[in-house]
């Protein structure tokens, strides 16, 4: 489970201070999948960033499975799959080369590691790619071993930032799929998106982020409801209170 308590987050220059996070709290739980909406702004990102490790809230805090992200950093990460909002290879290794170095650096070695990798091409059919260098896959290819790299050392918790953008409509109903597996076998899922429609379709919770703040949490359907609207996409402009940002 990963729960965010009372995050603050400001970014100062010279000439003005933006505050990214305004006391920012909720929770993602296991084998649910949570996502976050907002517009431009909102926190979402700087909210993940945050529980990657890669920036420090200036108040709150944030635990992956109780473990304190800040105060125990390297534990946390242990129990977290990042999927960034890039599919970012060195193009120069194979599949299987990306692949193992992640699982080094998760500290898997030896004959498990090779354990962890065989099963994870095993789970996402990617046997085929494994041997290939990474240069010229497509999208959806690119987008496999990014999310083998994520899983290749068996997080309770996935966290993705914007998943299908860039993809097409064969490759996110892939990952979709996948998405919906991990689900069923307990696993935490916590992604940003700016598709209303895969909200919809995937989210058993919804996280409405605006100004750094919590503007509203629950399903889909009682989003709907709470807005006095049928469609999420409605629900969400009404909740956040503008007509600016819905595909952000």
């Amino acid at each position: 489970m990963i729960e965010v308590n009372n995050l603050h987050k400001s970014f100062s220059s010279k000439k003005h201070t933006v505050k990214a996070l305004d006391g920012l709290s909720f929770q993602a739980k296991d084998g649910e999948i949570t996502g976050i909406l907002g517009p431009n702004g909102a926190g979402k990102t700087t909210c993940l960033r945050t529980l990657y490790g890669l920036l420090s809230a200036d108040e709150g805090f944030a635990t992956i499975d109780g473990i304190h992200v800040t105060e125990n950093p390297l534990a946390a990460r242990a129990k977290l799959g990042i999927f960034p909002d890039k599919f970012g290879l060195y193009e120069r290794l194979t599949a299987y080369e990306q692949i193992d170095y992640f699982a080094s650096l998760h500290g898997l070695t030896g004959q498990a590691k090779k354990q962890a990798i065989e099963s994870v091409l095993t789970d996402l059919d990617m046997h085929e790619l494994a041997h290939r260098k990474t240069a010229g896959f497509s999208q959806g290819q690119r987008m496999k071993v990014t999310l083998a790299q994520a899983l290749v050392h068996q997080p309770q918790n996935f966290v993705l930032d914007e998943p299908t953008r860039g993809l097409d409509v064969m490759s996110t109903r892939v990952l979709r799929n996948y998405l919906s597996k991990f689900k069923a076998k307990g696993h935490c899922i916590l992604f940003s998106s700016h598709v209303m429609q895969e909200v919809a379709a995937l989210c058993d919770r919804v996280i409405i982020v605006a100004n750094g703040k919590l503007a509203a949490q629950g399903t889909p359907q009682e989003l709907c409801d709470l807005a006095g609207e049928t469609q999420l996409e409605e629900a969400f402009v009404k909740l956040i209170g503008s007509d600016e940002g819905v595909a952000a």
